[in-house]
């Protein structure tokens, strides 16, 4: 059995040499997986019902290894990644953080069929309304997309996103003090934040056939997944990129691979001014210029005079937002969103830096204000309606793990998965009824949305898979014939 082997620098090699049609395929495939992901039906391999739960080890040297295991029905895989975070030895594993009545949420969004949580989005959707004094024009329109219930009393809350279960392989007892990052993640002060580790891909025949370093295949994929609501998006001339790693880089480089034509200006904010300007500079080389064509970009960090001026003036100005920093606190003010001036348009948010509760790139406050819905009505002036959920790659993960959610003590109800959206978009492109396809259409387009990741592992398999294919096809990476 050959095995094919992508070393950091062979998969970056391959990733740079890809065609826009090579990215919107990758893309399509991650959506149908995704999809599929939240189906619920025992029939889709890729199915929630057929992912593991994840595991993590520390070491005696403080080493902390989170296993990711997933499947796609076809093939199966693992993702283990490492670092440093100072925990005690022994082993971890998930346990549910979420109250009885909210698993009960979450397992009937599970166990429901197809076609009734089709109905149930469209339902929620059909309450869509576009209102403005101008007509019908982009600027002017108000959009107001799924709306849920804000139910105050069932708000129950878990100030602790990483609460784990002692245990270990084989039933061995070990010390409850271990890790509770779960996510292999640095502790305060550590210097790398990016982890170290590979993909590891098995046949049908549960034999290996690929070996993948994770560091690109992770940002790759991530920005991939992002930009599936980004495709969809009217106006998309203005963007704000915080953090000035691996993440930003491929979430800059596939937006403008996707949409470089509407593209105008890309702010990049970064604590460190010198990495931006390494950023810059990456993108700026010559091989780069028929992605990069004429956008403009600027940089600017936390010590800049009048920092807090610009950064609100970027905020507002930006039409899509991309989070993609470990920090422990909001990026900039909720205020800047929330207040009247704020709702004046549609954004697309994006955040995939933060990985434990108590971390939050956007503000809890911005969530909070995002699910209090209101009656619908029509407005009469520029306002953006808000939307009632929020929307993460995956319900159960997003619950446990994701520290803006948890801090703003958002409910199940109150989050939509990116592939239930899918799932909706493609049952209504044959509806009898247009409406629940405009509504959804239209929210997507020009209304606000706000996107949370947490990761998957299914992401690194289904993704890692197809750059497998195109590597074995353009002869790149190493090939251990007799595996």
């Amino acid at each position: 059995m050959p095995l094919t082997v992508l070393s950091r620098s062979q998969l970056r090699e391959l990733l740079h040499a890809l065609s826009r049609d090579d990215v919107v395929a990758l893309q399509r495939n991650l959506a149908d997986a995704l999809r599929d992901y939240s189906s619920g039906s025992q029939e889709k391999g890729c199915s929630a019902a057929y992912q593991p739960q994840r595991t993590a080890i520390t070491r005696q040297n403080g080493c902390t290894t989170l296993f990711m295991p997933a499947s796609t029905g076809q093939t199966i895989g693992i993702k283990m990644i490492s670092l440093q975070d100072g925990a005690k030895a022994g082993c971890a594993i998930e346990r549910d953080i979420v109250d009885t009545q909210e698993k009960e949420q979450i397992i009937s969004r599970r166990r429901g069929s197809f076609r009734n949580s089709v109905a149930s989005l469209s339902s929620d959707m059909s309450d869509l309304s576009v209102g403005s004094s101008q007509g019908d024009k982009e600027d002017s329109n108000s959009v107001s997309p799924v709306t849920t219930t804000n139910d105050s009393s069932t708000t129950a809350s878990s100030t602790d996103g990483s609460t784990l279960l002692s245990g270990c392989v084989n039933q061995q007892n070990v010390t409850s003090n271990v890790s509770k990052t779960l996510g292999a993640w640095p502790g305060a002060g550590a210097r790398d934040t990016s982890p170290r580790g590979s993909v590891t891909l098995l046949d049908g025949e549960s034999l290996p056939f690929a070996l993948i370093n994770a560091h690109e295949l992770t940002a790759f994929r991530t920005a991939l997944a992002s930009l599936l609501m980004f495709n969809k998006r009217k106006k998309v001339r203005t963007l704000l990129v915080f953090g000035a790693g691996t993440q930003a880089y491929w979430h800059i480089r596939l937006a403008l691979v996707l949409r470089g034509e509407d593209i105008r200006r890309v702010y990049i904010v970064n604590r460190s001014f010198e990495r931006a300007a390494e950023l810059l500079r990456e993108i700026y080389k010559s091989e780069n210029t028929e992605w990069r064509r004429d956008v403009k970009f600027s940089a600017m960090s936390t010590d800049f005079g009048e920092y807090a001026r610009i950064l609100k003036a970027h905020v507002r100005k930006a039409d899509a937002i991309f989070c993609c920093t470990p920090s422990p606190e909001p990026l900039f003010p909720a205020e800047y969103l929330t207040t009247g001036e704020g709702r004046q348009k549609g954004r697309l948010i994006c955040a995939i830096g933060s990985y434990k509760a108590h971390m939050a790139e956007i503000h809890p406050d911005i969530l909070r204000d995002e699910v209090s819905v209101q009656p619908p009505h029509r407005h009469w002036h520029k306002h953006i309606t808000r939307s009632g959920v929020i929307v993460v790659d995956s319900l159960d993960a997003a619950m446990k793990e994701a520290g803006e959610i948890i801090q703003a003590e958002i409910k199940p109800k109150q989050v939509v998965e990116l592939g239930e959206l899918l799932m909706v978009r493609d049952a209504t492109r044959n509806a009898e009824t247009v409406d629940e396809e405009k509504s959804l259409h239209e929210w997507s387009r020009r209304g606000n949305v706000i996107y949370k990741s947490v990761g998957l592992g299914l992401m690194d398999l289904v993704t890692g898979g197809d750059l497998v294919r195109l590597a074995r096809e353009r002869k790149l990476g190493t090939t251990v014939e007799d595996f």
